[in-house]
């Protein structure tokens, strides 16, 4: 259900995208020029950086926009050989007629090794007459200097919960399912701005119910509800080592927890824990930074995380 609504509803001109509107201004101004310079669009993923290249492309060359539009993911084909045969190849090329450029649409550029981006560098300032470049990436800082300062640099921001909630409350209604109001909120939760994982999270909780609620989504989406992260925290300052330690296994293994995504859910949700202090909260914020890290490290979860509970019920025992 998801690829096929996103599609069926993606945004046809910049003017219907949604959410973004310092991004959206300058890029009409570039829709009604019928041209622009090498873009760099920049943001975390979900955020509408695929959708506003194509919408801007759709805006200058119109509805058979594909015949001028060469779109490439560059996490696919990331070494020096595919920028020098497939994207030097197309650049060369006249464009349509009647028009007076083309379009390179590079997604996730930031993948391209560095010799790629040396390659593109120059391809983008031999061919700047007759071909645009698009480039898309979650980390502009992995992009070369060289290639940045060719491009206008436009910065994605997160979706707002509002305009995420907005939406899926959209796609449940043109898909007949019966969404509760609280389930639409965790999905706000566990999308974190991230529109493209809020409607995926939508899409698996439909698969198993038409009704969807809201512990249903907590547990398609491998995702703890604040409530019971707080049990925990609370179990740990309560009830002692062995009791906060069988909360936590009951945790993982009733959402499919692994060890770095309970760390990550604890440390987004202990800023709204209303029965620590701050310096508790700092503490405990310590705690879980050298769990994650050893866990990453290469360290035995299960002991790991046991480490973690014996060092938080010292922490936060009365």
């Amino acid at each position: 259900m998801s690829q096929m609504w996103v599609e069926r509803h993606r945004p046809r001109t910049v003017a219907d995208i949604k959410g973004q509107k310092a991004v959206v201004d300058r890029l009409k101004a570039y829709a009604e020029k019928k041209t622009f310079p090498h873009l760099l669009l920049a943001g975390p993923p979900g955020t509408g950086k695929t959708t506003a290249a194509l919408a801007l492309t759709r805006d200058v060359f119109g509805e058979n926009y594909r015949m001028n539009l060469l779109e490439m993911n560059a996490s696919d084909e990331r070494k020096l050989e595919s920028i020098r045969t497939k994207v030097k190849g197309f650049a060369r090329t006249a464009p349509v007629p009647g028009t007076s450029f083309k379009v390179i649409f590079l997604d996730e550029a930031d993948a391209l090794t560095s010799d790629a981006q040396g390659a593109l560098r120059r391809i983008m300032e031999q061919y700047s007459e007759t071909c645009r470049f698009i480039l898309s990436c979650n980390y502009s800082s992995k992009i070369i200097e060289a290639i940045q300062s060719r491009c206008a640099v436009f910065r994605f921001r997160p979706l707002a919960n509002e305009q995420v909630n907005d939406m899926i409350v959209s796609v449940a209604a043109s898909e007949s399912l019966d969404l509760d109001d609280d389930a639409a909120k965790a999905i706000v939760h566990v999308s974190l701005g991230d529109l493209r994982k809020a409607i995926t999270a939508l899409q698996v909780a439909a698969s198993m119910s038409n009704k969807i609620t809201r512990n249903l989504i907590y547990e398609t989406t491998a995702t703890a509800p604040p409530e019971e992260l707080h049990g925990y925290l609370l179990a740990c300052r309560e009830d002692g080592f062995q009791p906060a330690r069988r909360r936590l296994k009951s945790l993982l293994d009733k959402y499919g927890l692994a060890g770095t995504d309970m760390v990550n859910q604890l440390h987004r949700g202990l800023g709204d824990v209303t029965f620590l202090d701050e310096s508790q909260k700092l503490s405990v914020t310590e705690t879980m930074a050298e769990t994650d890290f050893r866990m990453v490290e290469g360290g035995g979860e299960s002991l790991q995380l046991d480490a973690m509970t014996a060092s938080l019920c010292k922490l936060l025992k009365k």
